[in-house]
């Protein structure tokens, strides 16, 4: 039974970033009690003032949108077909400059030192494959970041986030997780966690630098 229904998960998931793109803003505000903009955000604070940057999952675009309204040289990475038309809508709307590219995160289609920064917002258990981890530390330049939003924990103790909390436990999205900043060491970065306070909800972020100069070298 147990397995049936991560099956039936995996597929509902499958359905939100494929055929029903279109649901993922109404239902990402709905999870988030509408605080789903300031957590993808929250790592914006540690960005590099400039320079190219990498969203590994860009999905719809929002935050692609808001890198090239900044002035940041900004790179889209998703491998929905669908998330990435309504991104190029989106960037098309707003008259935004922006590379979008389908591809895995295990296999970046870019050449090594590319980018200043590499971002992920709430990723799949994919990112903590050392392989994943070892091509954004690959594509980044000496001195670059990764930041991930790994997580984010409700604060309230009302019926909206107890009911919260159950779906998010029921499709396998709390429970124990590999030590990130452990395995971003292993890839060679200077990783930490942050935490940051948004409304009544604490974001779990992952920081992790690349070195000016290679260890040995």
């Amino acid at each position: 039974m147990k397995h049936l229904w991560q099956r039936l998960v995996a597929f509902g998931f499958r359905l939100l970033y494929n055929e029903l793109a279109w649901l993922y803003d109404p239902v990402s505000w709905l999870v988030s009690k509408g605080q789903w903009g300031r957590w993808v955000r929250s790592h914006w604070p540690w960005l590099p003032a400039s320079g190219r940057v990498l969203e590994v999952g860009s999905g719809p675009g929002h935050l692609l949108a808001d890198l090239a309204a900044a002035g940041y040289e900004a790179t889209g990475l998703d491998l929905s077909a669908a998330m990435q038309r309504l991104a190029r809508r989106r960037l098309r709307r707003r008259r935004l400059p922006a590379r979008l590219c389908r591809g895995r995160a295990e296999a970046l289609p870019f050449a090594p030192a590319t980018f200043d920064a590499v971002l992920l917002t709430f990723p799949t258990a994919l990112v903590y494959d050392p392989a994943c981890l070892e091509e954004m530390a690959r594509v980044l330049r000496p001195g670059g970041r990764l930041l991930v939003v790994e997580m984010a924990t409700l604060g309230g103790h009302g019926p909206l986030d107890a009911g919260l909390e159950w779906l998010y436990r029921a499709t396998g999205q709390r429970g124990p997780a590999p030590d990130l900043p452990e395995l971003l060491r292993a890839a060679g970065l200077v990783a930490r966690h942050e935490q940051v306070p948004v409304a009544d909800t604490t974001v779990s972020l992952t920081l992790a630098d690349k070195a000016l100069i290679p260890p040995g070298g």
